[in-house]
């Protein structure tokens, strides 16, 4: 009886390109070994398919091979039914990746052989031995990989160069060292102090067009290159690797006084792009806000009859399932946001305070700053990067301004000198402010502070419209509304106790007074005057 033809693949990997020119090189090699062992299973009906997968150049660690891709996918098309190697590791190195490929080769009926260690991926010894053996594969490349790193390393300690191309403003030796390049030395100094007066990347890359200041290759410095190179700690003479700062042997090309005055006003532009979204978005204090409970806050909103409400809600009322449940669960947009916004205004204009933030300038410098700051018109951008924290409580609201932030802030917009004051570390004043934070009859919180007016529009339009319902009644002149439902209801809040009406016209009511309440007190009054309307 005739066997049944097995239809058999070769593959052939070599991870560096050296040596591929060779009229016989790796690649040839391994297929002639595997083409013999095909030859020598040819009474199990072994045949040996026309197409060939070598892949040259290419790294066992990574399934990104092109021949590797295209075998896998004659595999799953049913083309191949054994895949012979010369040795395993030439399939993968990564022994995660091996059980990717073995899952492949099951799915769809195939196998592979190693020729030179006689595997079988159909007995679950041959998975085993073949588990163990790619284990101490990828062993040995993390090994070798170890030591390339440790070689790198070595290298940067002693102040070389070994990340490819130098950077703008540098060519490099035959010994890895960095050498000023003309003119585009004299170009990284030019971008810098240029940086240093127009304080914008996007306003430094068009200055530069207009300068002629190009690369290389003769194109326009790019925004994200500018980035790079006014962030690039080589040009102070340094040689950076994982994190690390070594002392180059390199001449550097700027001094760090300029380089630090460049950082503190690339680390103000960050942190207001980084707010800037939420800004726009109109929520303003989103992930800053916390209910009494330590929930986050996020925004919310609802639509009413021509008009749109803004909301923070508490995450205890979004999920309550995972969050524990305050007393504080949903306040306006709107008015804590404009309460906080008055207090970081007063804030600013706290001379006091500031000043004890201040003494590492001069007299003329504090008064530079101090101008600023009483001059300035608070935007968004601002507030959410002035603010660190808002903790809302039953009788206050804790505020966590970053101060270290607002000195930098204000000082760079004051002068460009004398940035080595400018600590970078966050540095907070946490303030609390007496108020009280009550639920009104809609669930919703609301900021009462003691001393001042509490103006209720609902309850003061209650009030105007009982008089003038009442007024038109009395010429006959009274509305259908006013003649039915809750509006005729109304018309009793007129004989309400003058005290109660004085307190809601001057906003000293009690804050959790709603209609309802008012319309049944005023009905118990008529009841025992016994008025009827």
């Amino acid at each position: 009886m005739e066997k049944k033809k097995v239809r058999c693949a070769i593959y052939t990997r070599k991870s560096c390109e050296e040596g591929l020119e060779q009229d016989f090189n790796s690649l040839d090699a391994q297929r002639e070994a595997c083409e013999a062992f095909i030859k020598s299973q040819k009474h199990e009906g072994w045949s040996l398919i026309e197409k060939q997968y070598n892949d040259g150049g290419f790294s066992g660690g990574t399934m990104e091979r092109p021949a590797f891709k295209e075998l896998l996918n004659d595999i799953e098309n049913d083309k191949i039914d054994i895949v012979v190697v010369y040795k395993v590791d030439r399939l993968t190195r990564s022994l995660m990746d091996f059980s990717k490929i073995i899952d492949v080769f099951d799915k769809h009926n195939a196998s592979f052989v190693s020729i030179t260690q006689q595997f079988n991926t159909t007995t679950s010894m041959g998975r085993l031995t073949l588990n163990i053996l790619l284990s101490f594969a990828q062993f040995e490349r993390e090994v070798t990989g170890e030591r390339i790193r440790d070689k790198f390393e070595a290298s940067r300690k002693k102040g070389l160069w070994l990340s490819g191309t130098s950077p703008y403003g540098y060519t490099k030796d035959d010994h890895h060292m960095l050498i000023p390049e003309e003119p585009y030395a004299e170009n990284v100094q030019f971008i810098f102090e240029s940086y240093l007066k127009l304080k914008n990347v996007l306003k430094l890359k068009q200055y530069l067009a207009e300068q002629n200041i190009l690369t290389r290759k003769g194109k326009n410095i790019s925004k994200s290159s500018l980035y790079h190179i006014l962030s690039n700690k080589v040009y102070l003479g340094k040689i950076i690797h994982k994190d690390k700062e070594y002392d180059g042997i390199h001449k550097p090309l700027i001094t760090k006084e300029l380089f630090d005055s460049v950082q503190n006003i690339l680390e103000i532009n960050a942190v207001e792009r980084k707010h800037q979204i939420n800004a726009k978005s109109g929520s303003v204090l989103a992930g800053l806000l916390y209910d009494d409970k330590g929930n986050k806050m996020s925004p919310s909103y609802s639509n009413g009859k021509n008009k749109h409400y803004r909301y923070y809600v508490s995450q205890a009322i979004k999920n309550p399932v995972d969050y524990e449940r305050g007393e504080i669960t949903k306040i306006s947009a709107g008015e804590i946001e404009n309460f906080v916004q008055i207090d970081l205004k007063s804030l600013l204009k706290n001379t006091q305070l500031i000043h004890q933030h201040l003494e590492n300038y001069s007299v003329e410098q504090q008064k530079l700053i101090l101008e600023n700051m009483q001059n300035y018109d608070i935007d968004k951008v601002f507030l959410r990067t002035a603010i660190k924290r808002i903790d809302l409580k039953i009788d206050c609201i804790s505020i966590n301004y970053d101060i270290a932030y607002i000195i930098k802030y204000f000082a760079t917009r004051a002068f460009n000198a004398e940035f080595k004051h400018l600590d970078s570390e966050v540095e907070i004043f946490a303030k609390d402010i007496n108020v009280r934070i009550s639920l009104t009859p809609q669930r919703q919180n609301k900021i009462i502070i003691p001393g001042k007016a509490n103006y209720d529009m609902k309850l003061i339009q209650a009030i105007v419209k009982s008089f003038w319902y009442n007024k038109l009644g009395a010429e006959r002149k009274l509305p259908l509304e006013a003649r039915n439902g809750n509006n005729k209801r109304l018309r009793k809040l007129r004989f309400l106790p003058p005290n109660i009406i004085e307190s809601i016209m001057n906003g000293t009511q009690d804050p959790e007074l709603n209609v309802k309440q008012l319309i049944t007190m005023a009905e118990k009054y008529c009841l025992q005057l016994k008025i009827k309307l």
